[in-house]
């Protein structure tokens, strides 16, 4: 499994209650691109419409040796779900709070995949208390080290 890109800014501003994998339907140049590892998740969010499941705002950089073929950066792609997953995603977002992000974007054998995670948004004394127990951890890490 070679990890293309995580989101590691959604484990900090959100709390990831549960992940689900998610196939991603492409063009040829974005595959090369993302082999190559240039695509960027930091905006990226999902969205359900009429049972379907689609990756908005994901980058994906153009293909350096691309020609008017290109892709679009930024294009909306379809995600591949069976029909029962995407009900299961859809009643679960549909609780108060709760959305669809990607996680991370990976190679599973030749298939590209992205990795989806239910989660809700953190405030700020939550992320404050996150930070606290990562330092703690460090610290205590540090000191069994010595």
């Amino acid at each position: 499994m070679k990890i293309v890109c995580q989101n590691k800014k959604a484990y900090y501003d959100f709390s990831i209650a549960e992940t689900t994998e998610a196939g991603i339907q492409l063009l040829g140049t974005e595959v090369k691109s993302l082999r190559g590892g240039r695509a960027n998740l930091k905006d990226g969010y999902v969205l359900i419409k009429n049972s379907e499941v689609f990756l908005l705002n994901c980058h994906i950089s153009p293909y350096s040796h691309g020609n008017i073929t290109n892709h679009e950066p930024l294009r909306t792609r379809k995600l591949l779900l069976n029909k029962k997953e995407i009900n299961r995603l859809r009643d679960k977002a549909q609780q108060k709070g709760y959305t669809l992000i990607p996680l991370k974007i990976y190679f599973k054998g030749p298939y590209a995949k992205v990795e989806i995670g239910l989660a809700k948004g953190k405030r700020l004394y939550e992320k404050r208390e996150t930070i606290k127990e990562r330092e703690a951890k460090r610290e205590i890490e540090r000191a069994m080290k010595n």
